[in-house]
């Protein structure tokens, strides 16, 4: 794989669903369940229908980044008006993983950046990327001109 990843330029693209699944998108997205999942024990279980529902009524981006067309890294976002600013056209990152032995580079900050022109190309406003606190993103997100806004936490509420 380093041979190829030396040799050829990573490719980034928008795709549809259908096309991403048809690479290796799902052991992917096992792998980056297994590396950065909080909640070890609520098992991964995809629901591909919420997905090609939300890809059918154009609210779906799947972001790829590839290399001698392998499926290396994603991102995903959800599109849509904000219901607090009906007037503007926001995308929620729902998912961004690069295969970790495929990482440097700026692979994650350049497949971002890519993402960003897509989507403002379109219209989009504003982007949020969310991002796991055991493995932050910041100086990525810094460098692809991003600000802390929120801060997102967690209560399991099955456990006493």
């Amino acid at each position: 794989m380093a041979d190829t990843f030396t040799r050829a330029p990573p490719q980034f693209a928008r795709e549809s669903l259908d096309a991403m699944r048809g690479g290796r998108l799902e052991e992917l997205l096992e792998r980056h369940y297994h590396e950065i999942a909080h909640f070890k024990d609520i098992a991964l279980d995809i629901d591909w229908n919420m997905y090609e529902m939300a890809d059918q009524q154009g609210k779906l981006r799947c972001f790829s980044a590839r290399v001698g067309g392998e499926l290396i890294g994603y991102v995903g976002h959800i599109v849509n008006a904000n219901p607090h600013y009906k007037g503007s056209l926001q995308a929620v990152q729902d998912v961004i993983f690069i295969a970790p032995e495929r990482r440097g580079l700026f692979m994650g900050s350049r497949l971002i950046a890519y993402s960003d022109q897509c989507l403002a190309a379109e219209g989009v406003q504003v982007v949020y990327h969310h991002t796991k606190a055991a493995f932050p993103m910041d100086s990525i997100l810094k460098r692809n001109g991003y600000e802390l806004v929120d801060t997102l936490w967690a209560k399991r509420l099955d456990r006493r």
